[in-house]
């Protein structure tokens, strides 16, 4: 039986709740001026924790070269009226990465971090928000130049499949 929500919690991820079949799509290399992109479908369930001031995600990714599964791990700060979202990735199971924090304002959620790739300092962007098409979307983007340009490295599209 789930625990009582509190009344009191942002619905802002409330969308992205229950199950779903995911199109994936990754840039298939990073800040290396790529245009060739890898497509896979994967799978997610999406339950609140913390009573609504949080949540978490279970993904099972289907990638070309075999399966892996991840969290996503996002809670809200009342204070600040911030989300922050960690990544942690199966692969390196005692690894979570560098928290993005941001907000949602007129229903496109936009979320930054400063990080580091290959050895160099980047920014990171997440964007959540409602397609067109009424499914939740998702994209990752990598900067090198501190925000001044943006590269979509990862799209993922969902569709519910608990309905």
């Amino acid at each position: 039986m789930p625990l009582p929500r509190d009344t009191t919690a942002p619905p802002d991820f409330d969308f992205i709740l229950g199950d779903w079949r995911v199109l994936h799509e990754r840039l298939n290399e990073r800040l290396a001026g790529c245009e060739d992109w890898t497509h896979f479908e994967g799978r997610t369930c999406t339950h609140n924790i913390l009573g609504g001031r949080g949540n978490i995600e279970d993904n099972l990714l289907h990638l070309p070269g075999g399966d892996y599964r991840a969290v996503a791990l996002r809670s809200f700060d009342s204070a600040t009226a911030e989300w922050a979202i960690w990544w942690l990735d199966g692969r390196a199971p005692h690894t979570l990465d560098v928290p993005v924090r941001g907000r949602f304002e007129g229903g496109v959620g936009r979320f930054y971090a400063d990080d580091q790739f290959e050895g160099r300092p980047i920014r990171i962007r997440f964007i959540w928000q409602i397609g067109a098409d009424g499914h939740p979307r998702w994209d990752q983007a990598f900067s090198a130049d501190a925000g001044a340009t943006w590269e979509t490295n990862w799209r993922m599209q969902f569709i519910r499949v608990d309905t």
